[in-house]
Formats: C-alpha cells, sequence, structure tokens
C-alpha cells in the first residue's frame, strides 16, 4: 500500500449534512420539569437542572404560566403555520349572506332609480300619483 493509498482511507469525510429538527416537548414532560423546577430549593439546582434537561429558563417562566392560568392544553405541543377554524361552516354562511346583502342592495338601487324615473315621467305627462294610488287601494 503506498502512502497516498493509507492518507485517502483514513481521510474522514468532511461534508458536514445539517439536519434541523425542532425542539418539541409533550405536556407530560413540561409538567414533570416545572415539578422538578419547584423542588429545587438550594442554589445553583435550578440551573443544573436546566442545563440537563438543555433547556431555557424562559420555558419555565412560559410553562409555569399556562399551568397556573389551567391550561393544561396550553403546555402541549401547537401546531404551526395558519389556525384552522372549527367554526368553517359559520365562516361560509357569512360569506353567502355578505355576497346575498350586496345582490340585493343592488337590486334595491336598481328599483329605487327606477321609481324615481317613473316619478318624473309621470310628473312631464302630468299625470298625478297620488289620485291613482287612492283608487288603486280601494
Amino acid at each position: 500500500m503506498s502512502r497516498n493509498e493509507k492518507e485517502t482511507i483514513n481521510m474522514p469525510n468532511p461534508e458536514v449534512i445539517p439536519i434541523a429538527s425542532r425542539r418539541q416537548y409533550t405536556a407530560q414532560y413540561k409538567l414533570r420539569i416545572l415539578e422538578e423546577a419547584d423542588r429545587c430549593t438550594k442554589s445553583g439546582e435550578l440551573g443544573a437542572l436546566l442545563r440537563r434537561e438543555g433547556i431555557y429558563s424562559s420555558y419555565l417562566s412560559r410553562w409555569r404560566k399556562a399551568r397556573e392560568q389551567g391550561k393544561l392544553a396550553a403546555l402541549s405541543n401547537k401546531k404551526r403555520g395558519p389556525k384552522t377554524s372549527d367554526d368553517s361552516g359559520v365562516e361560509e354562511e357569512n360569506a353567502r349572506l355578505r355576497r346575498e346583502n350586496e345582490r340585493l342592495q343592488a337590486r334595491l338601487a336598481q328599483a329605487e332609480t327606477i321609481i324615481d324615473v317613473q316619478k318624473k315621467l309621470s310628473e312631464l305627462l302630468g299625470i298625478n300619483l297620488g289620485e291613482n294610488r287612492s283608487n288603486v287601494q280601494e
């Protein structure tokens, strides 16, 4: 074996493939860590707990706040991205009613224009609409 062959065999691959992963904690884990943090009384115990678990102190304050509000669901993992609404049927109904309202407002505006034109035409022709209405109603 030549020297070049030995160097190529022992050479580690310098390419590092980064694999990013988002850390997620279960509600049970969060509660367990909070209980352990609450039991820490001596100086440095809390810092040791945080280092051992690899978490930040801001996590503890956020998790404590959620626990105090009684939101166990707030301690569970949250799905990222746009939130889907459970009231999608209500939203669809609102959209349908808005479209219908716009359509009816357009028809009302058209009807009012027609009535105005009819009034002006009757004035030009000298027809008194008040008399005709009383005859129709009787």
